[in-house]
């Protein structure tokens, strides 16, 4: 299935707008607090052991959108946001969504 942040596919004609759907994952780790406490996984800048399970939490909320827009009989989603947000007490939680609107191609 064809997952797109634009409005249109070139080449693809939308013949049927079937609706919002959207996905979503919830990490439970303060990422903040526990990236101090764990300064030595960062390797060049970055924090590795963190952008993996993010990516992970990212590919899942993908993923359940992609299975909501396959019960409705799409052919691809379009105009994709994907959004991070801390929640829970103090925000020691971080949730991943991601929404759009599944269509369908003439």
């Amino acid at each position: 299935m064809i997952i797109s942040i634009t409005n249109t596919l070139d080449g693809k004609p939308i013949s049927d707008y079937l609706g919002v759907v959207s996905g979503e994952a919830v990490l439970g780790a303060n990422i903040f607090r526990d990236f101090f406490a764990s300064i030595r996984d960062i390797v060049g800048g970055r924090a590795a052991s963190y952008e993996k399970v993010l990516k992970g939490a990212r590919d899942a909320s993908l993923e359940d959108m992609r299975a909501e827009a396959r019960t409705l009989g799409a052919d691809a989603i379009i105009g994709v946001d994907i959004d991070y947000e801390s929640v829970g007490k103090n925000g020691s939680m971080l949730m991943v969504t991601s929404s759009g609107t599944a269509v369908k191609f003439a």
